[in-house]
């Protein structure tokens, strides 16, 4: 047997990589009694396995292995970013077309927000790209009813804590100009990278603003785009791998992600292919315009 097969790992990182659920879940889900190895039932998650383990999971055997995915999804608002709501209301994952299988949003997105939801079927990517620690920028289009102070917006750059939660730096700007400020209601751009719990409506309450609206625009290099309401679009696997790649992508920023069409796009600031230098003229070649030394005029 390989030394692959042999490596032991955590019961819960492989179920997360199985695509069943996050990391989290597997725990909750072995304290409930829903997984066994080898046909005893699993009590706590501090359980390492190998290939050679039978896991069962609610009496069914992992699935494969399979290559990871990303799909872009337009959340509406309305939906809970949950697999199974205990107040019973609609989610994202009810609205889904079925040709996805089981997929896991990576992060969440409140009841009343929309916009970019990015889902997966690894669960070990959807705990990585949540994490404060990949670095990645979510941004925001926010609509605030209530004056707003433009100092204490940019004063959120250096963080603020509330109600003895400490949220780390936050840039916030007007996203309109002239008479418009003027109006109740004002559109913002917020950008962030921790995404606590209801973290930007708290820091809007906080300066004394009601959010009405918010919409994800971004999550690090993937956009919203064009993407219509309560569409899903994959992410072309070329594209996946390059932006999951270490370091080859600046983190927080990137190109607008689209569904590959098969057509080669030339990248911005790639120098076009030098063209030959031209050989030196032959000496024996006159110059423009005038005739050959060796050839005479006709009388």
């Amino acid at each position: 047997m390989s030394e692959n097969d042999q490596k032991s790992e955590r019961i819960a990182k492989v179920m997360a990589r199985a695509g069943l659920c996050s990391r989290r879940e597997a725990e909750r889900w072995i304290g409930e009694g829903r997984v066994k190895i080898n046909g005893e039932t699993l009590e706590t998650p501090a359980h390492t396995v190998t290939d050679k383990d039978l896991v069962l999971v609610d009496g069914k055997p992992l699935p494969d292995k399979q290559e990871t995915r990303l799909w872009r999804y337009h959340k509406p608002p309305g939906l809970v970013t949950t697999h199974k709501d205990p107040e019973d209301r609609e989610t994202v994952f009810d609205r889904l077309p079925p040709e996805l299988g089981r997929v896991i949003s990576i992060g969440r997105l409140d009841l009343n927000t929309e916009g970019l939801l990015l889902l997966t079927n690894d669960g070990e990517v959807a705990r990585k790209l949540e994490l404060p620690s990949t670095g990645w920028t979510r941004r925001y289009r926010v609509r605030v009813h209530g004056r707003v102070d433009e100092k204490a917006l940019a004063n959120l750059k250096n963080g603020v804590t509330i109600d003895g939660v400490r949220y780390a730096s936050i840039q916030a700007t007007i996203d309109e100009t002239g008479e418009e400020k003027k109006k109740a209601n004002t559109w913002l751009m917020i950008a962030l990278t921790e995404g606590k719990n209801r973290e930007i409506r708290k820091v809007m309450e906080h300066l004394g603003l009601d959010v009405n609206r918010l919409i994800r625009v971004s999550y690090g290099p993937f956009q919203l785009s064009a993407l219509p309401k309560g569409a899903v679009e994959e992410v072309a696997p070329k594209t996946l791998k390059a932006q999951l790649g270490l370091g080859n992508t600046p983190q927080g920023e990137g190109r607008a992600v689209r569904k590959d069409k098969g057509t080669k796009s030339k990248g911005k600031g790639t120098p076009p292919p030098k063209r030959p230098k031209r050989r030196a003229a032959d000496r024996s070649t006159a110059k423009p315009g005038k005739p050959h030394a060796d050839r005479r005029r006709k009388t």
